[in-house]
């Protein structure tokens, strides 16, 4: 028996691990977090009946609480609480699937009280890859990338210890603009935004994905988890994402991993690593395939990728200033305060207005984040 904490549980991440979980006998969730759907995360609790749950806000997990009554399962709330769920003295591993920077501490005190991390918050490496990359080490634990493409990465690099590469390849399906020019985009609408062509996401991830500032941030994730510098890290558009990621060795050779768009695959292998189990769906059918086309990313049109290379280069800070910067303009496009394009503006303008910090600590990174909406919001 595999005991889990799931972090995130009702995003889009949290319920297909749940969906893993409902195929798979030997999985036992002991705890669940969640922002502030406490509807969907009364039902989870029903249904998989965790020792324990997490709200963020003290007032939802009062309400939560109460509905609950009738079963044996503790309420927490805040920081605190999330920390709490990470740390449960017997589950195995952490599923850290909660979206931004708030993921930071609890993963890094599951890391400290030896817990393994099937990681699907980005934020958690791009802003502070320079702390949690050494406890990985310290602590002997396993960072398992929860990304389609990060997952691939890893897949491909099975059995090559030893093996310098040459490049990683981090591919991209394009999101729903791919092709257009920056003139194109200038009456674009949340609507538009949220059509991904190939994957079904979290409103945040898709909107990410349609700037292409979610690629940018699995680049700087990449160099930290694969311990991989920027100028060897390749973005390619790949429309029909079905080549997920691939690797480059000094002889030449790729090695690929493909498959069907399937977020429960890269959830499963991380839970199992490094048993392979079956999965119900959709199979690749290469008989089925028309093409499979390939395009270099256009940085002029999609000018946050450009800079994420840029801040992923310099380090210190400045990721946290990227990624802070993009969720506070996503926050605001997608409540119609912004329009689409201000998105890379603010990302841009508030990198070029930072000041570098070498080596920020985690109360630093969290300083940071706030010193970027506060400019955001007197600005936008």
């Amino acid at each position: 028996m595999k005991n889990i904490t799931i972090l995130g549980s009702t995003g889009s991440i949290g319920t297909q691990t749940l969906e893993v979980v409902r195929a798979n006998d030997d999985l036992k969730v002991i705890a669940l977090a969640a922002g502030s759907n406490i509807r969907l995360l009364e039902q989870q609790i029903r249904e998989f009946k965790p020792r324990i749950a997490c709200v963020w806000d003290e007032k939802n997990a009062k309400e939560l609480k109460e509905n609950v009554k009738d079963i044996d399962v503790k309420i927490v709330s805040g920081m605190d609480g999330l920390i709490e769920c990470s740390t449960v003295s017997d589950i195995n591993i952490v599923v850290a699937a909660i979206v931004g920077m708030i993921g930071i501490r609890p993963t890094i005190e599951a890391i400290k009280a030896g817990k393994d991390i099937a990681l699907a918050n980005k934020e958690t490496l791009v802003t502070a890859g320079h702390i949690i990359m050494p406890l990985v080490e310290e602590y002997g634990v396993q960072l398992l990338p929860v990304d389609s493409e990060h997952s691939a990465i890893f897949q491909a690099l099975n059995g090559e210890k030893g093996n310098e590469i040459s490049k990683i390849i981090l591919t991209a399906s394009g999101g729903p603009f791919r092709g257009k020019k920056r003139s194109e985009l200038v009456n674009i609408q949340v609507e538009d935004a949220l059509k991904h062509p190939n994957w079904a996401m979290g409103r945040k991830i898709t909107i990410d994905s349609s700037t292409m500032v979610n690629k940018g941030l699995e680049v700087i994730e990449a160099k930290w988890l694969f311990h991989t510098p920027i100028d060897k890290i390749e973005v390619v558009i790949q429309p029909q994402s079905v080549i997920h990621s691939a690797v480059e060795f000094l002889d030449g050779a790729v090695i690929a991993q493909l498959g069907t768009p399937d977020m429960r695959l890269p959830i499963q292998y991380a839970l199992y690593y490094p048993e392979r189990r079956m999965l119900s769906g959709e199979r690749l059918d290469f008989f089925k395939l028309a093409n499979l086309t390939f395009e270099k990313p256009d940085m002029d049109t999609f000018s946050s990728l450009r800079l994420a290379y840029e801040v992923g280069e310099i380090g210190g800070s400045m990721p946290t200033v990227y990624n802070a910067a993009n969720e506070r303009a996503v926050e605001k496009f997608l409540n119609r305060k912004i329009k689409y394009l201000d998105i890379p503006d603010i990302i841009e303008y508030c990198v070029r207005e930072h000041k570098l910090i070498e080596n920020p600590s985690v109360e630093k990174i969290l300083d940071i984040e706030k010193t970027t909406y506060d400019i955001i919001e007197s600005k936008w």
